[in-house]
């Protein structure tokens, strides 16, 4: 069965100066100041559309590579993943460079890297992210 989830953003004035408000309405679980600067220069505590995708990204990656280190018959003990979104203005979003560690008892290096390949680009956020380039670090903790 499909599902769909929401989200919604109010923003006031222009690009530069204006200033936004993101919620995550179908979870309930907050609302995210968003604006320029903090998309282009620094975050300042408040988020942008690439952090957002970065945690969508690494949340997604850790699922479908749990799921598939399952399927082979591994049990990851941890699965720890960092998504760095690369946005260039006057360009956009150039990249999604994911750095896993992982503590995955019985696995061999050769399998771990090959599940975590396929992972990267099994997931769901990854498919929908084919405009950019996906590259991958994966390292298997002991």
């Amino acid at each position: 069965m499909a599902t769909t989830r929401t989200a919604h953003t109010v923003w006031n004035g222009d690009l530069m100066t204006g200033a936004g408000n993101t919620n995550l309405d179908s979870s309930g679980l907050g609302n995210f100041d968003v604006t320029w600067k903090a998309r282009a220069e620094a975050a300042e505590g408040k988020t942008s559309p690439e952090e957002l995708i970065a945690a969508a990204h690494s949340a997604c990656f850790s699922m479908a590579f749990s799921n598939g280190l399952a399927q082979a018959g591994f049990t990851p003990e941890e699965i720890n993943t960092k998504a760095d979104v690369t946005f260039q203005p006057g360009t956009g979003i150039t990249g999604s460079h994911l750095t896993v560690v992982a503590r995955v008892p019985g696995i061999s290096a050769d399998d771990f890297q090959r599940l975590a390949g396929e992972a990267k680009v099994g997931c769901p956020v990854s498919a929908a992210l084919t405009g950019i380039e996906i590259t991958l670090d994966a390292t298997l903790a002991s």
